[in-house]
């Protein structure tokens, strides 16, 4: 029989569950420690509806859709599994909530790898009246107690490591273009945040990366962030990449120190993107334009867009300034745990498909 077409074994049978329990294990047990932290910072555990008008609107996300029917057969609307809880949060924040946390089931299509899988669980948290960086203080405390709830003090995924407990290297996306790729970033970038794709693409070329016709700004962005930057990010200590561009940050509102980034940060460990972190856009006028982009781009590229919440747009009227962080709580348990794929430390994994 060729190797490459045996049959591998269910997640249910015996001898494979048994190699995976430990990982479910200490699933359990970092989430209850997390539930402990954001119990002692006052926070609420909420629990958002899956099926949303709008799975949210950035560009390179996969919804899975699917229709409600009235009583009688009839289709009434169409709906999608959501790719977050943020929507559903920030309408809660607008509420009255001041810090809220959720454990949310999130769905996301074309999507299935070592690190990726169609439904995964996100931890979303939200702080009223706060900055942004306390999120990141969160996310020092949060991958520290993970690892200390397992016993160990590295972070682990494959061959890398990362040391949770040392203070975190925060560096700019600016910094780590010029740092990693020799690339001014934000030479491309004008003062009300609109891109330059020609100096972005002659920089990009100068460096000896790929470049094709249709690339936009943000193809280049990503590409560099992929290939040149975010293989440095995470290891020895925890890296806080922040301040993106304006134009890669949809829901996050503008930095006071400068209008072409954003107060947007992600977290590595190990080189795994673990978190994604804003203070929150609350402008509904330039949250919908912001949106229309996205959209326009999605449409552009896969030929597909999807619908604007109108609910949360009005929320958004009235929502306080906050700070929101969505975090891959799967993740976070594959680097505390060791484990080698997201599958591994979830109890149920979803059926293979597409093989």
């Amino acid at each position: 029989m060729n190797p490459s077409n045996a049959k591998v074994s269910p997640w249910w049978t015996p001898s494979v569950h048994l190699d995976r329990r430990p990982f479910l294990i200490g699933r359990n047990a970092i989430q209850s420690a997390l539930r402990r932290y954001f119990l002692s910072e006052d926070f609420l555990e909420v629990d958002t509806a899956t099926l949303q008008v709008s799975p949210g609107n950035e560009a390179h996300l996969h919804a899975f859709a699917t229709e409600a029917l009235t009583t009688d057969g009839q289709t009434a609307a169409p709906l999608y599994l959501h790719t977050s809880p943020e929507f559903a949060c920030k309408k809660l924040l607008s509420a009255g909530e001041q810090r809220i946390a959720c454990f949310a089931h999130v769905y996301r299509n074309r999507e299935r790898g070592p690190l990726h899988h169609p439904e995964f669980t996100m931890l979303e948290w939200y702080r009223v009246g706060e900055s942004y960086e306390s999120l990141m203080m969160d996310c020092v405390r949060i991958l520290a107690l993970a690892a200390e709830t397992m016993k160990t003090a590295r972070l682990t995924y494959k061959s890398r490591d990362c040391d949770p407990f040392a203070g975190p290297d925060r560096i700019s996306v600016a910094a780590a273009f010029e740092r990693y790729a020799s690339i001014d970033l934000l030479g491309s970038v004008a003062a009300d945040g609109a891109t330059d794709r020609a100096h972005l693409a002659d920089q990009v070329r100068r460096v000896g990366m790929r470049v094709a016709d249709d690339d936009g700004w943000a193809d280049l962005f990503s590409r560099v962030l992929v290939e040149k930057v975010e293989p440095h990010l995470g290891f020895d200590r925890v890296t806080i990449l922040d301040e993106y561009p304006v134009s890669e940050a949809a829901l996050a509102r503008p930095s006071a120190r400068d209008p072409r980034v954003a107060e947007r940060f992600e977290v590595y460990a190990c080189g795994v993107e673990l978190a994604n972190g804003f203070g929150e856009l609350t402008n509904t006028a330039e949250q919908r334009r912001r949106f229309e982009i996205e959209m326009s781009e999605k449409a552009r590229i896969y030929g597909e867009s999807y619908p604007l919440d109108e609910d949360f747009l009005d929320a958004l009227a009235i929502m306080p300034e906050a700070s929101g962080i969505a975090l891959g709580f799967d993740r976070l348990v594959m680097l505390a745990t060791g484990a080698s794929r997201i599958d591994q430390v979830m109890w149920a994994p979803v059926a293979e498909y597409g093989r």
